[in-house]
């Protein structure tokens, strides 16, 4: 019978670790595509249409970048709270706040992600070059702190 036992934690160990890998692979790439991006735009000539289009890659990273992360964060926190429902009810800025509780993430980054939501909410209302151009001065520390997020997803699945 004890076999039967080990058998069986075995299976369950299995599905268990399976639900709760959370895969980072998009997120990766799109923080590869920001920094890429960032990269050009820095060596491009302002008045060139390259600027402009590099430009707005990075802002179209910085917004994918900022919404997978909370939605992997999502996923981070379902086993600390009571169901699913429950992190599925939290605003975004919630998200963050709940993962520094839970040693996810540090309470600076924390701090910074809430700002990098709020830069994207001003973003997302008025797109100008002015707003653009205060994004582009936050995303070496964006992207450097996304990274942190996949270090840290990659942390708890292993």
């Amino acid at each position: 019978m004890p076999g039967v036992f080990l058998a069986m934690e075995f299976i369950y160990s299995f599905i268990f670790v399976s639900i709760m890998s959370i895969d980072t692979t998009y997120l990766e790439r799109c923080i590869a595509t920001l920094d890429k991006a960032l990269s050009l735009l820095q060596a491009s000539d302002p008045d060139n249409i390259d600027y402009d289009m590099y430009r707005s890659a990075c802002i179209k990273e910085f917004e994918i970048i900022l919404e997978q992360s909370g939605k992997l964060l999502r996923k981070a926190l379902k086993p600390f709270l009571h169901s699913s429902k429950a992190v599925d009810a939290l605003t975004f800025k919630e998200v963050f706040r709940h993962s520094v509780r839970h040693g996810i993430i540090t309470d600076e980054e924390s701090e910074r992600w809430l700002q990098y939501r709020d830069n994207r909410n001003n973003t997302a209302h008025d797109y100008g070059v002015n707003i653009a151009e205060e994004t582009l001065a936050i995303l070496p520390q964006f992207s450097t702190d996304a990274t942190g997020i996949v270090a840290a997803i990659h942390k708890m699945n292993n």
